[in-house]
């Protein structure tokens, strides 16, 4: 947060970030003038010590020839893009295809390394599955280059298992159901492949904890999107068709609280999956 300026103070601020907004953008005293209908000897007062702070509407006019912040140039603002800019940047609709490899997805993960990771999964993560589960499931869709596409893809799950991330994932209760039951969207899964991924779960729930946490959410108290919080500058929202990217730490910030009352709220904790993906086993039997 900008520490709040004296009005006496602003007029020094301002001089200088006159001066170097004209530097960086190779504007002169004269051009700037003509660009903001002044005299060059006003532009020229200006960049003295001394001068009291502009009207208004000067000050916006030399923000907006020089495609500058007038809040940033009054020392109102520590960002010097134009308002209109922030807001585009903060929010992005990036296309999500139905694919296997993700390369919106993997950039965002090499962007967050290190970074503890968030996320509420569409399905089971694919970051936790099997080959045979990958397979079964996008086999289909690849025909004759899934054996291509599913070794690339797990070239990139050994790099983000080893870009020392933790991953902390929330799923609905209802979704492991459904897969230990081959009910829903896991229809037709066989029982030996169900065995097999959920008993690579608990191996996962085991072995890398506290990296790896995975908790267990009721969806008729709690409701959550897809979502992923990629550190603490990115969270996206997945809406199907499209991605809700956003940057602004305020969104950022109420969807990482949302995410945590998931976790403070879960039916199942991470210190006990490993138990309940051991009575799932029992039901898909």
């Amino acid at each position: 947060m900008m520490e709040k300026l004296d009005k006496r103070d602003r007029a020094p601020v301002f001089r200088t970030r006159l001066a170097e907004a004209m530097a960086a953008r190779g504007v002169t005293q004269a051009a700037l003038a003509r660009q903001t209908g002044v005299d060059r000897s006003t532009i020229s007062a200006l960049l003295q010590p001394g001068t009291r702070l502009p009207n208004a509407q000067l000050a916006a006019d030399c923000a907006g020839a020089l495609g500058i912040s007038a809040d940033w140039l009054l020392g109102l603002s520590g960002r010097p893009e134009p308002i209109a800019d922030l807001l585009a940047a903060s929010l992005t609709l990036t296309e999500a295809p139905r694919a296997l490899i993700d390369e919106r997805i993997f950039a965002w993960h090499q962007e967050a390394a290190g970074y503890k990771i968030r996320h509420v999964p569409a399905t089971l993560p694919d970051m936790l599955k099997i080959r045979a589960m990958v397979e079964w499931e996008y086999t289909p869709q690849l025909g004759r280059t899934a054996e291509q596409a599913i070794g690339a893809f797990e070239d990139r799950l050994r790099w983000m298992r080893g870009a020392g991330s933790d991953y902390e994932i929330a799923l609905p209760v209802h979704e492991l159901t459904a897969f230990a039951t081959a009910s829903g969207y896991y229809e037709g899964l066989p029982a030996d492949l169900r065995l097999k991924q959920l008993q690579h779960l608990i191996a996962l729930c085991d072995q890398l904890y506290p990296s790896l946490r995975l908790c267990l959410f009721d969806a008729r108290k709690l409701f959550s999107a897809p979502i992923t919080i990629f550190g603490p500058q990115l969270a996206v929202i997945y809406v199907g068709r499209h991605y809700l990217a956003f940057r602004d730490s305020a969104r950022v910030e109420t969807i990482t609280q949302h995410f945590d009352t998931l976790v403070r709220e879960a039916e199942i904790g991470a210190r006990d999956m490993p138990a309940h993906l051991r009575t799932l086993c029992k039901r898909v039997a």
